[in-house]
C-alpha cells in the first residue's frame, strides 16, 4: 500500500490498561486489528489472533509486534465464516489463555458495485453475511461462558450503518445490524457484568481498500477532516473500551468518523 498503514509502531505507548487481560481479535493480521493487537499488547495484553491463508505473512508481524511488547501473541487461521472454525478458534484461546477477556469482532468482507443491488450476486452476499454477521454471532455465543464479569465485547461497526454507500449496500447493511446486535447483547449481558460496545469507524486506509474498491484516489476526502484515518488512530478507543475506565460504558457505539455527523 502506498502510502504503508500507521498501526502505531512508532507512536503508541501502553500505561497499563490492560495488564494481564486475555484477548482475542478477528482480523488481526492487518489494518484496525493489527492496530488494535498492538495497542493491547503495549497496554500489557495477551493476544490471540485470526487470519484467513492468505494473510498469513502479515499475521506473523503482528505477532512480532505483539511478542517486540514483551506479550504472548498466537495467531490462528480461522474462517470465521465456519461455525466449527468458530468454535475452535474458542476452544483454543480458552486451551492457551484459561479464559476471555476480551473479544474483539474486526473480522469484515466488502466488495464494491458501483452497478448496484443487479451486480451483488449471491456468492457475495453470502459471503459478506457469513463474514460480518455470523462470524460475530457464534464466537459470541460460544466465548460468553468463559468471559468473566468485568469482561467485555467490542463490535466493529461502520459509519455505513447511518450513511450507507450505494456501492456497498450488503457491506452497510451487516453494518447496521451489528449495532443492534451490540445494544440487545448489552442489555442482555449487563446483570452478569459483561459489557458489550462497538466502534464505528469512518473511512480508514487498510488493505480491505485498495483490494474492493476500484479508485482509492478520492478514498477519505469526503470526511469533514477530508482524509481517511490510519489504523493507529482508530486502537485507542478499542483500548478505552476494554479498560475498566469504560466501566459504566455498555450498549454504546463510539464514533470516529472523522467528523461526519452520526444521526
Amino acid at each position: 500500500m502506498d502510502p504503508p498503514p500507521d498501526h502505531g509502531e512508532e507512536s503508541y505507548r501502553g500505561s497499563g490498561l490492560l495488564d494481564g487481560r486475555k484477548t482475542v481479535i478477528t482480523g488481526g493480521d492487518s489494518g484496525i486489528g493489527r492496530a488494535v493487537a498492538l495497542a493491547y499488547a503495549r497496554e500489557g495484553a495477551d493476544v490471540m489472533l485470526t487470519h484467513l491463508p492468505e494473510e498469513e505473512k502479515e499475521a506473523h508481524e503482528t505477532v512480532r509486534l505483539v511478542e517486540q511488547a514483551g506479550r504472548r501473541a498466537i495467531a490462528v487461521l480461522c474462517d470465521i465464516r465456519d461455525e466449527k472454525q468458530c468454535r475452535s478458534l474458542v476452544e483454543r484461546a480458552v486451551s492457551a489463555f484459561g479464559r476471555i477477556d476480551v473479544l474483539v469482532n474486526n473480522a469484515a468482507y466488502q466488495m464494491s458495485q458501483p452497478d448496484g443491488i443487479s451486480a451483488i450476486s449471491t456468492e457475495q452476499f453470502d459471503r459478506v453475511m457469513r463474514t460480518n454477521l455470523y462470524g460475530m454471532f457464534w464466537l459470541c455465543k460460544n466465548a460468553l461462558p468463559h468471559i468473566p464479569a468485568g469482561g467485555s465485547i467490542i463490535n466493529t461497526t461502520s459509519v455505513q450503518a447511518y450513511k450507507p454507500s450505494p456501492h456497498l449496500l450488503d457491506y452497510a447493511m451487516t453494518k447496521g445490524a451489528i449495532v443492534t446486535f451490540t445494544q440487545g447483547l448489552a442489555q442482555m449481558l449487563a446483570s452478569d457484568g459483561v459489557r458489550v460496545n462497538a466502534v464505528a469507524p469512518g473511512p480508514v486506509w487498510t488493505p480491505l481498500i485498495p483490494a474492493t474498491l476500484p479508485d482509492t484516489a478520492e478514498f477519505g476526502k469526503q470526511s469533514p477532516l477530508g482524509r481517511p484515518a490510519q489504523p493507529a488512530e482508530m486502537a485507542p478507543a478499542y483500548v478505552f473500551l476494554a479498560s475498566a475506565n469504560a466501566s459504566y460504558i455498555t450498549g454504546e457505539v463510539m464514533n470516529a468518523t472523522g467528523g461526519t455527523p452520526i444521526p
